[in-house]
């Protein structure tokens, strides 16, 4: 369980990544989507996806010719029992984590471009 709260904390850690993540969960959405509002090549944001498809926050699959992204809502569910751990956390509700990364990145969630890597 260690190695995977690592790799689930290791992906919330980038903006990129949240930015990314709070597209999802309005709905599934096409790489080619996913890249769109970003200032990177499609290589850089396949590598951001990856990273998160590894973590478990999003899950791929491939329709026809075009690849697709998913995220997956129980993804972080070992990482909100560690922090229960703490006494001080709750167990994270999608609704209200939705809530929070649109709070803390309104414009990734407007499509306003995160800096290029």
């Amino acid at each position: 369980m260690s190695q995977d709260l690592d790799q689930v904390f290791a992906a919330l850690a980038d903006p990129t990544r949240r930015a990314i993540l709070a597209m999802l969960l309005e709905d599934d959405m096409a790489v080619t989507d996913v890249a769109e509002p970003f200032e990177m090549s499609l290589v850089a944001i396949s590598k951001h996806l990856g990273v998160l498809t590894a973590a478990g926050l999003i899950s791929q699959e491939k329709r026809g010719r075009v690849k697709w992204c998913k995220l997956e809502p129980d993804a972080l569910r070992d990482a909100s029992i560690w922090m229960q751990g703490f006494g001080q956390f709750e167990p994270v509700n999608l609704d209200a984590f939705e809530r929070f990364l649109q709070s803390e990145l309104p414009d990734a969630v407007e499509g306003v471009t995160p800096q290029r890597e």
